[in-house]
């Protein structure tokens, strides 16, 4: 039986958390969106009969922006499962309340890591020496660094290797694959060879359904294997992005899809839960 950590995750309280960004009048406008407007807990989180799940970790949700410690207490005052949290934090804080967000993040025993959204403005702010002072607070502390943005797009891809080099001490994981379509697919890649040659930087492959609600099979394949290529074995990861995933597909049968990808036993085992558990420092 093959075990599973799933590296991300979000889990929803309605009724304790802000959550903004689920609210139907709120930004982003999916058409579909109500379908994940509701609690979400550790017990939706299940997987077939041939799969062992040994752990999660949650990435920020938005529960509450301006107290992120929050989120975290609510997680470790209810959850049962081992896992761990990466908060999230305001990259564009002075430097002084970045270290009080920091010290205070790491009073709690879940908190590995943190997250600020790049997306559009991942080369604005990865060139921003405020950010950059910031980064090297987590580096010394550290915390792990969870970098959302688009592999497409070079001028952010390149600010991200730039700061590799100089912070070598900082542990950077790519959420979603830097989100591959097929029409991106070249220069993604070639994107992404440039930030593999640097040692501290881990991705997951997951969001899938960010990208295209009705993905293909093959897609994926292609996807996680030009990220092995690049990265190989020992700095890639399988993930969920629950509950978004179920915008595409119910949470076992994602799992399911994974196992059958035409990767090795050892390989597949790497990917789906011993990466994740040293990387995440089970």
């Amino acid at each position: 039986m093959n075990k599973v950590i799933d590296p991300h995750i979000h889990l929803f309280d309605l009724d304790k958390g802000d959550y903004l960004w689920l609210r139907p009048e709120q930004p982003p406008h999916w058409s579909d969106k109500h379908q994940i407007y509701r609690n979400f807990s550790e017990v939706d989180l299940s997987l077939g009969e041939k799969q062992a799940f040994a752990g999660f970790v949650h990435i920020e949700a938005g529960f509450d922006n301006r107290s992120p410690w929050k989120e975290v207490k609510w997680l470790e005052s209810t959850v049962t499962l081992p896992f761990r949290s990466v908060a999230c934090v305001d990259l564009t804080q002075n430097e002084n309340d970045f270290e009080v967000a920091v010290e205070k993040l790491k009073t709690f025993s879940s908190v590995v890591g943190v997250r600020h959204i790049l997306d559009e403005q991942a080369a604005i702010l990865l060139t921003d020496q405020r950010v950059q002072n910031n980064l090297s607070t987590l580096a010394h502390n550290d915390l792990l660094f969870e970098a959302q943005f688009f592999g497409k797009e070079t001028q952010a891809a390149d600010a991200l290797a730039s700061l590799l080099e100089r912070f070598k001490d900082l542990k950077v994981v790519i959420n979603h694959a830097a989100f591959p379509t097929p029409i991106d697919m070249g220069i993604w890649r070639s994107n992404l060879s440039v930030l593999s040659e640097c040692s501290n930087v881990f991705v997951k492959a997951s969001g899938w359904e960010m990208t295209d609600r009705k993905y293909s099979l093959k897609h994926m394949q292609e996807v996680i294997g030009h990220l092995i290529t690049l990265f190989g074995e020992n700095r890639v990861m399988l993930a969920s992005n629950f509950p978004l995933c179920l915008f595409s597909k119910k949470y076992q049968t994602l799992w399911e899809c994974y196992t059958k990808l035409p990767f090795s036993e050892a390989c597949l085992q790497k990917l789906t839960h011993d990466n994740a558990h040293k990387i995440y420092a089970f």
